[in-house]
């Protein structure tokens, strides 16, 4: 088991996570982070990013993704962001954090390089081969968890300091370094919110309700 990773609190406001909101499902991260408890920022500028404590990076399109970070400007503070603070990425956002990126085509840009992963975009097919299926929470226990993949990635190679948290069918399909947690599933299309608090509790230190 990796270790806790603490981030400390700033004084005078509330621990904020950010939901980066340039495009995808970013609006039902933020739901289930209320409803964990959390105070929730949408991000759509360095000046919002700033302001955040921890992020989910959502699913959506990565071409886009990539695109956007450029002509948004948050390219540059989005990296020094995930070389420090805690990070969730989901699908696209994995394939964001990812260090290195095969298949799906050619990207506008190359990925942030954070989590030492190699992953496969679109791996699982087009979005008509997008499925349900229950997979292994490694890293919590307490039974299956309802994995919804759309156009999901696939994790290649894990890196010697990246736990595998989650498992299909004996494939990693979420991994942990430190502060950084990838998923190529999106936990934020289900009413549970164990990955959710998994990752406040562990990657952010937050305390458990």
């Amino acid at each position: 088991m990796a270790q806790r990773v603490p981030h400390p609190r700033r004084l005078g406001r509330p621990f904020t996570v950010g939901v980066l909101a340039l495009q995808g499902d970013y609006a039902r991260h933020a739901e289930a982070l209320r409803a964990a408890g959390e105070a929730v920022a949408l991000v759509d500028d360095a000046v919002a990013l700033a302001a955040c404590d921890a992020l989910v990076l959502p699913g959506g399109e990565s071409t886009t993704l990539l695109r956007l970070l450029g002509a948004t400007g948050l390219r540059a503070p989005l990296e020094r962001f995930v070389a420090e603070r805690p990070v969730l990425g989901t699908c696209a956002g994995l394939i964001l954090l990812a260090r290195e990126l095969t298949g799906g085509g050619r990207v506008p840009a190359p990925p942030l390089g954070a989590l030492d992963v190699v992953v496969e975009r679109n791996a699982y097919g087009r979005q008509i081969d997008s499925f349900a299926d229950a997979v292994d929470l490694v890293a919590i226990g307490g039974g299956p968890f309802p994995g919804v993949f759309i156009r999901a990635p696939r994790i290649r190679r894990v890196g010697p300091g990246v736990e595998v948290t989650v498992t299909h069918k004996g494939e990693p399909v979420g991994v942990r370094q430190g502060r950084l947690l990838g998923l190529c599933f999106h936990p934020e299309l289900t009413d549970d919110l164990r990955l959710h608090r998994y990752f406040l509790a562990e990657c952010c230190g937050r305390p458990a309700d």
